[in-house]
C-alpha cells in the first residue's frame, strides 16, 4: 500500500544539497537529530501553553513537515557522510517516539478533540515503531510497512491541526476521524509485526 515514506527518495533527493552543506559546515547527523527533537518538544509546549489555540495549531503542520526534512537530513549525513554510529542509530529511534509524544499529545487539549482517542492514536504510534525495531532486532530488517507510518502520521496530525485551527470540523467527527486513522494505525502494526514474522520464518 503506497503511503508518505515511499516518496522518501525524490524528498531526499531535493534535500541532498542543504545535507552536503550541513556537512562541509562540520554540523553532524547526531546534532540534526537533537534539532529535530528539541523543535518537537518546544512546538509541543508552545500548544500547551497558548492552549491550542489557532496560531499554535497553524503552527503544527510546518513544524511537522521541517521535522520530516530534519529526520531525512541527519540519515543522509550518517549513510553519506561517514557518520553512522550506535549512538545515532539509538538517538534515531529514541528521538522519534519521544517526539512524537511531545508534539502530538498536547493536541488533547484543543476544542473538538477526544483525547482518549487522541492518546490511543499515539500509544500504537509508538508500538508500530517498536515493531519496527523489534523486526531490525530479530532479522536485521527494520520494516516501515504502512499504511500509517510516521511520515503519514504526521500529515493526518498536520491536516487535523488546520482543520481544528479554522473551525471545519466538529467534535463527532473528530472522533470519526481519530477513529479512521487509529484503525490504520492498528493495520500498521499489524503489517509490522506480520512481515516481521514471516522474514523471521524465512531466514
Amino acid at each position: 500500500m503506497l503511503t508518505i515514506y515511499d516518496l522518501k527518495p525524490k524528498f531526499q533527493q531535493l534535500l541532498r544539497p542543504i545535507t552536503t552543506w550541513l556537512a562541509n559546515e562540520g554540523i553532524t547527523a547526531n546534532q540534526v537529530t537533537y534539532a529535530a527533537m528539541l523543535l518537537s518538544l518546544i512546538t509541543g509546549i508552545i500548544i500547551y501553553v497558548s492552549d491550542a489555540n489557532m496560531w499554535s495549531l497553524l503552527l503544527l503542520p510546518f513544524v511537522l513537515f521541517l521535522r520530516m526534512a530534519l529526520n531525512a537530513i541527519d540519515g543522509m549525513l550518517a549513510r553519506e557522510h561517514n557518520m553512522k554510529t550506535v549512538k545515532g542509530a539509538m538517538l534515531n529511534e529514541m528521538t522519534d517516539v519521544m517526539s512524537d509524544i511531545a508534539i502530538y499529545l498536547p493536541l488533547a487539549i484543543a476544542t473538538n478533540v477526544s483525547a482518549i482517542l487522541l492518546i490511543g492514536f499515539v500509544i500504537i504510534g509508538l508500538l508500530t515503531e517498536m515493531a519496527g525495531v523489534v523486526a531490525q532486532a530479530v532479522n536485521n530488517d527494520r520494516r516501515y510497512d504502512g499504511p500509517m507510518g510516521k511520515s503519514d502520521r504526521a500529515f493526518v496530525m498536520g491536516l487535523l491541526a488546520i482543520l481544528l485551527a479554522f473551525d471545519l470540523i466538529s467534535a463527532a467527527w473528530v472522533v470519526v476521524y481519530l477513529a479512521v486513522i487509529t484503525l490504520f494505525a492498528l493495520l500498521t502494526l499489524y503489517n509490522r509485526m506480520s512481515k516481521g514474522i514471516v522474514i523471521a520464518k524465512e531466514s
